[in-house]
This record gives structure tokens, sequence and C-alpha cells, in this order.
């Protein structure tokens, strides 16, 4: 399948290097060599690999290479000096392109040797819209699908958009493949970057998460339960959102609504472990709206923000998109056909009466409410990128 990212970055080599980072096992390094076909003796160095690290440290290219594609290159120490100089002085032979698992979002972050020298991708897990093979263009958005193939909506809401389980489509590896995610991002991935030492309990915590899913995330609460300090909560979770084990929204702010302005809501990249399922369902609407604001970003170069809204009184709606400081789109999450809901109708008519959804995961729904539109959950992530 051609990544939705593709096109992006194959006209971007042309001008600068590319990072291409996010969790491990969404697709990064099959992207990268995919691209890879398409240029003159490329060249694929892992740095996983003894022979391959000899040959970074050595430059020893391909002959005639016109791409070199560097993996978990971020391992080495001193990795963005490398980069730095071979992109300097080998610009005009070849292009760079960069891959990497978490860390190298968190590391890429650290100082500013390579301004202006690269553009950053994340790379997310499959959606309905890459899984349709549909192309974005936010000008001529939103671009609804009429129809979405019931096996496709129904294997992404029970595999999962991380392409071996999803292409697998096996409910034992999909548990298999669950468990041994979370192992690496606690025994591995944070140990590997972070002091913390006390990684039973934080292990603890990461079994806690998916019954929070969706409501405001309290860090006292968990203080309760897990008998750490404040501070020491704040900072695992710190850790588990660099890790992409999960993420955190916080509320819009905006003077024509009274706004909360302290707890976020959580939710989880793999949402296949969560109970509830009208938590799951929100969190896969969540997920594929992170998406389409990390696109608008990285590709588009333009600010956006994914936020939820909640007032003083307590009205909340689950999700708002800001670009560029106005509000692209306000939605709402229901599991099943109801009426439209007051709060979602309160913050359209408070906001301006932007583009509002309510999202329903039951097929065949599509209607307008007085301006709000109602809609299937498949159709409505069949617009997004």
């Amino acid at each position: 399948m051609k990544r939705y990212l593709d096109p992006y970055i194959r006209a971007d080599l042309a001008k600068k290097m590319v990072f291409i980072g996010w969790p491990r096992q969404v697709g990064k390094t099959t992207l990268a060599r995919s691209i890879g076909e398409s240029f003159e003796n490329p060249t694929y160095l892992n740095w996983d690999s003894r022979d391959d690290r000899k040959a970074v440290l050595s430059e020893s290219f391909r002959w005639g290479t016109k791409l070199v594609i560097f993996d978990e290159l971020h391992k080495y120490r001193d990795w963005k000096n490398y980069v730095k100089g071979v992109f300097d002085t080998r610009k005009q032979d070849f292009s760079i392109l960069v891959t990497g698992s978490a860390r190298l979002d968190l590391y890429q972050k650290w100082g500013d040797s390579l301004l202006g020298r690269y553009y950053y991708y994340r790379l997310h897990p499959l959606t309905i819209a890459e899984l349709l093979q549909k192309s974005y263009d936010p000008e001529i958005w939103p671009r609804f699908s009429e129809s979405v193939p019931t096996e496709i909506w129904n294997d992404l809401l029970t595999f999962w958009g991380f392409p071996e389980t999803f292409e697998a489509k096996d409910p034992r590896d999909l548990r298999r493949w669950h468990n041994d995610r979370e192992k690496r991002i606690v025994q591995e991935d944070i140990r590997d970057v972070s002091t913390i030492r006390d990684l039973s309990t934080l292990e603890i915590l990461v079994s806690l998460l998916p019954e929070r899913v969706g409501s405001l995330f309290s860090v006292n609460s968990l203080v309760e339960d897990l008998r750490v300090t404040h501070r020491t909560v704040s900072a695992w979770m710190d850790v588990l959102e660099q890790m992409y084990f999960c993420y955190r929204i916080y509320p819009y702010q905006s003077t024509n609504i009274k706004s909360l302005r302290k707890e976020p809501k959580v939710y989880l990249w793999d949402y296949t472990g969560i109970g509830d399922t009208g938590a799951k369902y929100e969190n896969v609407v969540a997920n594929h709206l992170l998406k389409y604001v990390h696109f608008l970003e990285d590709v588009h170069g333009k600010k956006a923000e994914l936020r939820f809204l909640r007032d003083i009184e307590q009205r909340e709606a689950d999700f708002c998109v800001v670009v560029d400081g106005k509000i692209d789109m306000i939605v709402e999450v229901k599991a099943k056909k109801t009426a439209i809901s007051p709060h979602l109708a309160y913050f359209w008519e408070k906001l301006g009466k932007p583009p509002a959804y309510q999202v329903v995961f039951e097929e065949g729904i599509d209607s307008d409410h007085g301006g709000i539109r109602m809609m299937s959950a498949s159709k409505f992530l069949s617009g997004l990128a």
C-alpha cells in the first residue's frame, strides 16, 4: 500500500534531508525502502547492524547512490553532527532520509545544529482515508466517501491501524503484539531515555490508563492509586507520551466561553485494549483527528491543534480542531444515533457556527440538523487525512 506521506517526502528530498519518526512498527522502514526503489542505487544502513555501523562511520555509501537511508541512526551518540556533516558536504551527490522510533522525535528537538536542513514527518498508523487510498487537499476539504467497505471499517476497529496487526487480522497475534509493545515501551524505550527505576509501578500506571480514556485526567487520583508523589506521576506521564504510549489533549481557550483551564484528557495510541465501548470509539476518532492535525502541520505548514471544549458549567464537546488560530471543526462522538448534543449546539453557537459534526458509530447516517451534521463515523473519518 502506498502510504499517505509518500509523495510529499519524495518532493522534499530534492530540497533537504527528511526525517520520518513516530512509534515502533508503524511502517517507517517499509516506507523508506519503498521510496528508495525509485532512486538510483539506494543505500540502506541500519545502525543496529554491525556491518552497517562500520559503513556509516566510514561513510562507505554505495557507488553512484542517489539516496542514503539511515535507520535508527539516533542511537549513535553524535548522530546530529554526523548527518549535518554528510549533508553539508554531499548534498549535491545524494538525498538523505533518516528514520527512527519514538526516540528520534525526542532527540531531534534537542539543540539547533540541524536547523533549516531537514523536514520532519510524523508517520501515523493506517486510517480510513489512507486505507481507501484517498488524497487530501485542505483547500477542498471535506470530501467524504459515500460508502466505506464494511470489512475495512470493522477490521480497523478490531485490529488497529498498525500494518502488522491490520494485515494479519488474527486476534491471538493482536493480543501478543499488544502485550509485547507495552513491555518494549516500559522495559526498553523508557529505560534507555529516562532515569526511571521503579518500572514495576510504572507498569501499574500503564494498566490504569485505559479506564481513564476520554475523561478528565487527574494526576491526584493516580497519586492515591500508585502511592507516589504528584511530581513523579507527572514525570511518568510525560515519558509515556514521549514514547507514544498515550497522548493528552487540552481544553480550548476562548473569550467567548468560560473555558476550563486545568485537566487534559488522555488517549492511547493502541485503542484495542480499551474495555469501555464509548471510550474506545472516542479514542478511534481522536487518533484520526490527531493524524489530520499533524498532516496539516508537517505537509502544509499550518499551525494546527487538537483540543476539546469544556466550560465551568461542565458543558463539554469531545473535540475541536484549531487551524491557524481559528476553529476548523467541532466534533462530538456518540455510540448510536441520538438527538444532537445540547452541549455541541451550545458551543457551535458561541464559537460562531464553525463546521460541527455529531459522529455516530452506526452506518448509513448523514443528516443536517440546523447547521450541525450528524454522520456515521466511517464516512466522517474518510474525509480526514
